[in-house]
Protein backbone atom coordinates (compact mmCIF):
# COMPACT_ATOMS: atom_id res chain seq x y z
CA UNK A 1 0.00 0.00 0.00
CA UNK A 2 1.10 3.53 -0.99
CA UNK A 3 0.75 6.18 1.41
CA UNK A 4 -1.06 9.65 -0.03
CA UNK A 5 -0.93 12.24 2.44
CA UNK A 6 -4.19 14.17 3.07
CA UNK A 7 -4.95 17.20 0.98
CA UNK A 8 -4.32 20.01 4.26
CA UNK A 9 -1.69 19.45 7.26
CA UNK A 10 -1.87 20.39 11.20
CA UNK A 11 -0.38 23.39 12.15
CA UNK A 12 1.90 21.38 14.62
CA UNK A 13 3.23 19.38 12.09
CA UNK A 14 4.68 22.10 10.67
CA UNK A 15 9.26 22.19 11.66
CA UNK A 16 10.12 25.37 12.77
CA UNK A 17 12.62 27.46 11.04
CA UNK A 18 16.51 26.03 10.93
CA UNK A 19 19.42 28.47 12.23
CA UNK A 20 23.10 28.17 11.63
CA UNK A 21 24.74 27.67 8.62
CA UNK A 22 22.45 25.19 6.69
CA UNK A 23 25.23 24.69 3.79
CA UNK A 24 27.62 22.64 6.09
CA UNK A 25 27.31 19.46 6.71
CA UNK A 26 25.57 20.22 10.25
CA UNK A 27 23.09 22.42 8.77
CA UNK A 28 22.17 19.90 5.96
CA UNK A 29 21.89 16.95 8.60
CA UNK A 30 19.27 19.25 10.23
CA UNK A 31 17.43 19.87 6.71
CA UNK A 32 17.49 15.73 6.86
CA UNK A 33 15.98 15.88 10.55
CA UNK A 34 13.35 18.38 10.01
CA UNK A 35 12.35 16.10 6.70
CA UNK A 36 12.50 13.03 9.07
CA UNK A 37 10.20 14.65 11.54
CA UNK A 38 7.75 15.46 8.94
CA UNK A 39 7.34 12.31 7.79
CA UNK A 40 7.00 10.79 11.30
CA UNK A 41 4.18 12.99 11.84
CA UNK A 42 2.71 12.32 8.44
CA UNK A 43 3.11 8.10 9.61
CA UNK A 44 2.02 8.87 12.42
CA UNK A 45 -1.39 10.17 10.58
CA UNK A 46 -1.91 7.60 8.27
CA UNK A 47 -1.65 4.58 11.28
CA UNK A 48 -4.04 6.48 12.93
CA UNK A 49 -6.31 6.39 9.79
CA UNK A 50 -5.25 3.04 9.10
CA UNK A 51 -6.42 1.51 12.67
CA UNK A 52 -10.00 3.04 12.03
CA UNK A 53 -10.63 1.01 9.10
CA UNK A 54 -8.87 -2.12 10.27
CA UNK A 55 -8.72 -1.93 14.35
CA UNK A 56 -11.27 0.90 15.42
CA UNK A 57 -15.15 1.99 14.30
CA UNK A 58 -14.92 1.23 10.57
CA UNK A 59 -13.47 -2.00 11.10
CA UNK A 60 -15.83 -5.48 10.68
CA UNK A 61 -15.62 -7.81 13.51
CA UNK A 62 -13.67 -7.95 16.50
CA UNK A 63 -10.26 -6.56 16.35
CA UNK A 64 -8.33 -8.40 18.56
CA UNK A 65 -7.76 -11.46 15.80
CA UNK A 66 -6.34 -9.12 13.45
CA UNK A 67 -4.50 -6.87 16.38
CA UNK A 68 -2.98 -10.32 17.30
CA UNK A 69 -1.59 -10.67 14.10
CA UNK A 70 -0.36 -7.47 13.39
CA UNK A 71 1.99 -7.39 16.21
CA UNK A 72 3.47 -10.74 16.20
CA UNK A 73 3.98 -9.66 12.50
CA UNK A 74 5.64 -6.21 13.44
CA UNK A 75 7.66 -8.21 16.22
CA UNK A 76 8.83 -10.86 14.14
CA UNK A 77 9.54 -9.01 11.20
CA UNK A 78 7.06 -10.89 9.30
CA UNK A 79 7.05 -9.46 5.48
CA UNK A 80 3.66 -10.48 4.80
CA UNK A 81 2.48 -8.51 8.00
CA UNK A 82 5.05 -5.59 7.77
CA UNK A 83 3.91 -5.26 3.61
CA UNK A 84 0.48 -4.80 4.11
CA UNK A 85 0.67 -1.50 6.11
CA UNK A 86 0.61 1.55 4.30
CA UNK A 87 4.27 2.70 3.40
CA UNK A 88 6.05 5.73 1.93
CA UNK A 89 6.66 5.42 -1.85
CA UNK A 90 10.10 6.08 -2.19
CA UNK A 91 10.59 6.43 -5.95
CA UNK A 92 8.07 8.76 -6.24
CA UNK A 93 9.50 12.77 -6.97
CA UNK A 94 6.57 14.72 -7.61
CA UNK A 95 6.22 15.24 -3.75
CA UNK A 96 9.82 16.10 -3.37
CA UNK A 97 9.62 19.89 -3.92
CA UNK A 98 6.53 20.49 -1.51
CA UNK A 99 7.91 18.43 1.54
CA UNK A 100 11.21 20.39 1.18
CA UNK A 101 9.29 23.84 1.32
CA UNK A 102 6.91 22.61 4.12
CA UNK A 103 9.65 21.15 6.44
CA UNK A 104 12.93 22.79 5.79
CA UNK A 105 11.70 26.33 5.32
CA UNK A 106 13.76 29.18 6.51
CA UNK A 107 17.63 29.00 6.72
CA UNK A 108 17.78 25.93 4.24
CA UNK A 109 18.92 26.30 0.95
CA UNK A 110 16.76 26.55 -2.14
CA UNK A 111 15.36 23.69 -3.22
CA UNK A 112 16.27 24.52 -6.72
CA UNK A 113 19.96 24.90 -5.73
CA UNK A 114 19.80 21.14 -4.19
CA UNK A 115 21.99 18.75 -6.21
CA UNK A 116 20.11 15.70 -7.02
CA UNK A 117 21.77 13.53 -4.72
CA UNK A 118 20.50 15.70 -1.68
CA UNK A 119 16.75 16.05 -3.34
CA UNK A 120 17.27 11.91 -2.58
CA UNK A 121 18.54 12.31 0.73
CA UNK A 122 15.15 14.78 1.88
CA UNK A 123 13.11 12.04 0.10
CA UNK A 124 14.72 9.04 1.95
CA UNK A 125 14.99 11.35 5.57
CA UNK A 126 11.01 11.89 4.94
CA UNK A 127 10.27 8.23 4.02
CA UNK A 128 12.54 6.96 6.80
CA UNK A 129 10.31 8.61 9.44
CA UNK A 130 7.21 7.70 7.79
CA UNK A 131 7.69 4.32 7.66
CA UNK A 132 8.85 4.03 11.39
CA UNK A 133 6.51 6.30 13.05
CA UNK A 134 3.46 4.39 11.09
CA UNK A 135 4.85 0.91 12.41
CA UNK A 136 5.48 2.33 15.95
CA UNK A 137 1.76 3.78 15.78
CA UNK A 138 0.13 0.32 14.12
CA UNK A 139 2.17 -2.09 17.27
CA UNK A 140 0.52 1.12 19.79
CA UNK A 141 -2.83 0.87 18.50
CA UNK A 142 -2.45 -2.92 18.17
CA UNK A 143 -1.31 -2.94 21.59
CA UNK A 144 -4.47 -1.25 22.93
CA UNK A 145 -6.96 -3.62 21.86
CA UNK A 146 -5.20 -6.77 22.94
CA UNK A 147 -3.40 -4.92 26.66
CA UNK A 148 -4.38 -6.87 29.22
CA UNK A 149 -3.07 -3.97 31.38
CA UNK A 150 -5.90 -1.49 29.30
CA UNK A 151 -2.65 0.75 28.25
CA UNK A 152 -0.40 0.86 25.16
CA UNK A 153 2.70 -0.37 27.16
CA UNK A 154 5.11 -2.48 25.08
CA UNK A 155 5.04 -5.96 26.86
CA UNK A 156 7.25 -7.39 23.96
CA UNK A 157 10.29 -7.95 26.29
CA UNK A 158 7.43 -10.67 27.88
CA UNK A 159 7.47 -12.80 24.96
CA UNK A 160 7.75 -16.23 25.90
CA UNK A 161 10.49 -16.75 23.68
CA UNK A 162 12.49 -13.64 25.51
CA UNK A 163 11.60 -15.15 29.06
CA UNK A 164 15.15 -16.54 30.57
CA UNK A 165 16.11 -17.62 33.80
CA UNK A 166 15.96 -15.70 36.96
CA UNK A 167 14.25 -13.17 34.84
CA UNK A 168 10.22 -11.87 34.56
CA UNK A 169 7.44 -13.65 32.74
CA UNK A 170 3.60 -13.99 32.59
CA UNK A 171 2.75 -17.57 33.21
CA UNK A 172 -0.44 -19.94 32.81
CA UNK A 173 -1.07 -24.09 31.94
CA UNK A 174 -1.12 -25.47 29.16
CA UNK A 175 -4.22 -26.25 30.15
CA UNK A 176 -5.90 -22.57 30.31
CA UNK A 177 -6.48 -21.51 26.64
CA UNK A 178 -10.47 -21.21 26.19
CA UNK A 179 -12.76 -20.01 23.40
CA UNK A 180 -13.95 -16.53 24.23
CA UNK A 181 -17.42 -15.41 22.73
CA UNK A 182 -15.71 -14.89 19.60
CA UNK A 183 -13.76 -18.59 19.28
CA UNK A 184 -10.64 -17.02 19.61
CA UNK A 185 -7.92 -19.01 21.71
CA UNK A 186 -7.50 -16.73 24.95
CA UNK A 187 -5.79 -17.55 28.11
CA UNK A 188 -8.44 -15.69 31.00
CA UNK A 189 -5.16 -14.79 33.52
CA UNK A 190 -2.03 -14.76 33.15
CA UNK A 191 0.65 -15.05 36.38
CA UNK A 192 3.74 -12.85 36.96
CA UNK A 193 6.57 -14.40 38.06
CA UNK A 194 10.00 -15.17 37.85
CA UNK A 195 11.60 -18.07 35.73
CA UNK A 196 13.69 -19.74 38.16
CA UNK A 197 13.93 -23.17 37.05
CA UNK A 198 12.59 -25.89 33.56
CA UNK A 199 11.39 -29.30 33.41
CA UNK A 200 10.47 -31.54 30.25
CA UNK A 201 9.98 -28.17 28.57
CA UNK A 202 7.48 -27.13 31.27
CA UNK A 203 8.33 -23.64 33.59
CA UNK A 204 9.34 -23.45 37.32
CA UNK A 205 8.30 -19.91 38.43
CA UNK A 206 7.98 -18.15 41.78
CA UNK A 207 5.60 -15.80 42.44
CA UNK A 208 4.62 -12.95 45.30
CA UNK A 209 1.85 -13.95 47.98
CA UNK A 210 -0.98 -11.80 45.79
CA UNK A 211 0.31 -13.52 42.56
CA UNK A 212 -0.64 -17.20 44.52
CA UNK A 213 -3.92 -15.69 46.09
CA UNK A 214 -4.92 -15.51 42.25
CA UNK A 215 -3.73 -19.12 41.24
CA UNK A 216 -5.69 -20.60 44.01
CA UNK A 217 -8.77 -18.11 43.00
CA UNK A 218 -7.96 -19.38 39.45
CA UNK A 219 -8.24 -23.00 40.54
CA UNK A 220 -11.98 -22.63 42.67
CA UNK A 221 -13.21 -20.80 39.57
CA UNK A 222 -12.41 -23.35 37.27
CA UNK A 223 -13.71 -25.75 39.88
CA UNK A 224 -16.77 -23.86 40.01
CA UNK A 225 -17.43 -23.46 36.55
CA UNK A 226 -17.06 -27.50 36.21
CA UNK A 227 -19.50 -28.32 38.78
CA UNK A 228 -21.96 -25.99 37.26
CA UNK A 229 -21.20 -27.76 33.96
CA UNK A 230 -21.95 -30.98 35.38
CA UNK A 231 -24.58 -29.76 37.44
CA UNK A 232 -26.81 -28.63 34.25
CA UNK A 233 -26.26 -32.01 32.83
CA UNK A 234 -28.03 -33.48 36.00
CA UNK A 235 -25.00 -35.79 37.39
CA UNK A 236 -26.35 -36.43 40.92
CA UNK A 237 -24.47 -34.16 43.48
CA UNK A 238 -22.24 -36.84 45.74
CA UNK A 239 -21.10 -38.16 42.07
CA UNK A 240 -20.64 -34.72 41.04
CA UNK A 241 -18.07 -33.65 43.92
CA UNK A 242 -16.25 -36.79 43.39
CA UNK A 243 -15.77 -36.18 39.63
CA UNK A 244 -14.82 -32.81 40.38
CA UNK A 245 -11.76 -33.66 42.52
CA UNK A 246 -10.94 -36.46 40.45
CA UNK A 247 -10.52 -33.78 37.79
CA UNK A 248 -9.60 -30.51 39.58
CA UNK A 249 -7.14 -30.07 42.92
CA UNK A 250 -8.86 -28.56 45.66
CA UNK A 251 -6.83 -25.52 46.73
CA UNK A 252 -6.63 -23.16 49.50
CA UNK A 253 -4.61 -21.08 51.87
CA UNK A 254 -4.04 -22.34 55.50
CA UNK A 255 -2.17 -19.02 56.71
CA UNK A 256 0.87 -18.19 55.03
CA UNK A 257 0.77 -22.10 53.31
CA UNK A 258 -1.03 -23.12 50.15
CA UNK A 259 -2.55 -26.74 50.92
CA UNK A 260 -3.32 -28.77 47.69
CA UNK A 261 -4.94 -31.96 47.88
CA UNK A 262 -4.42 -34.08 44.62
CA UNK A 263 -5.35 -37.54 46.68
CA UNK A 264 -8.45 -38.56 43.85
CA UNK A 265 -6.50 -37.21 41.15
CA UNK A 266 -3.93 -39.78 41.01
CA UNK A 267 -5.94 -42.31 43.67
CA UNK A 268 -3.13 -41.81 45.92
CA UNK A 269 -3.35 -40.71 50.11
CA UNK A 270 0.01 -39.28 49.66
CA UNK A 271 -0.84 -36.92 47.27
CA UNK A 272 -1.44 -33.53 49.35
CA UNK A 273 1.08 -30.47 48.72
CA UNK A 274 2.20 -27.93 51.57
CA UNK A 275 3.19 -24.78 49.60
CA UNK A 276 5.05 -22.22 52.16
CA UNK A 277 6.59 -19.26 50.71
CA UNK A 278 10.09 -19.01 50.49
CA UNK A 279 12.27 -16.77 52.90
CA UNK A 280 12.07 -13.86 50.33
CA UNK A 281 8.05 -14.48 50.88
CA UNK A 282 7.90 -15.49 47.36
CA UNK A 283 5.26 -18.95 46.27
CA UNK A 284 6.81 -21.43 43.41
CA UNK A 285 3.07 -22.93 43.29
CA UNK A 286 2.83 -26.96 41.61
CA UNK A 287 6.77 -26.56 40.23
CA UNK A 288 7.35 -29.58 38.47
CA UNK A 289 4.02 -30.64 39.43
CA UNK A 290 2.00 -28.63 37.01
CA UNK A 291 2.59 -27.76 33.29
CA UNK A 292 2.90 -24.55 32.99
CA UNK A 293 4.49 -22.01 30.36
CA UNK A 294 5.50 -19.05 29.32
CA UNK A 295 3.03 -16.93 27.43
CA UNK A 296 2.14 -13.44 25.80
CA UNK A 297 0.74 -11.10 28.00
CA UNK A 298 -1.62 -10.19 25.07
CA UNK A 299 -2.96 -13.63 24.57
CA UNK A 300 -4.32 -12.96 28.26
CA UNK A 301 -7.37 -11.25 29.22
CA UNK A 302 -6.07 -10.25 32.49
CA UNK A 303 -2.80 -10.37 34.28
CA UNK A 304 -2.17 -11.06 37.91
CA UNK A 305 0.47 -9.36 39.32
CA UNK A 306 2.60 -6.53 38.24
CA UNK A 307 4.40 -5.88 35.24
CA UNK A 308 8.07 -5.45 35.24
CA UNK A 309 9.74 -3.21 32.68
CA UNK A 310 11.96 -4.06 29.99
CA UNK A 311 15.51 -3.49 32.41
CA UNK A 312 14.61 -6.83 34.74
CA UNK A 313 14.92 -9.29 32.03
CA UNK A 314 18.12 -10.97 31.60
CA UNK A 315 20.15 -10.72 28.65
CA UNK A 316 21.07 -14.05 26.69
CA UNK A 317 24.20 -13.80 28.01
CA UNK A 318 23.50 -13.74 31.50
Amino acid sequence: MTYRPPGERDAGDRIRALTGHESSDAGWQQVLDAMRAAGAAAGRSAAQWWAQDVLGGRAAGNAAGPAQRILAGIDDGDPAVLDGLPAADRYCLSQDRDRYAEAAAAGAPPWEDLPGTRCDQTRWAWCDGFDQALTDEVARQCRLVLSPTGDDRDLSHLHPDRVRLGGPGVFAGDWAWTPNADGQMRIPVGFVGTLVDTWNGWAKFTCTRAVAEAIVADQQAARDRYRQTLAEEDVPEARRERLLDESLARMRFDGDVIDVDETLIHHDPAAVHRIAPDAQGRYTVMGRAWTWTAVHPCDCDHIAGDIPDPASQPTPED
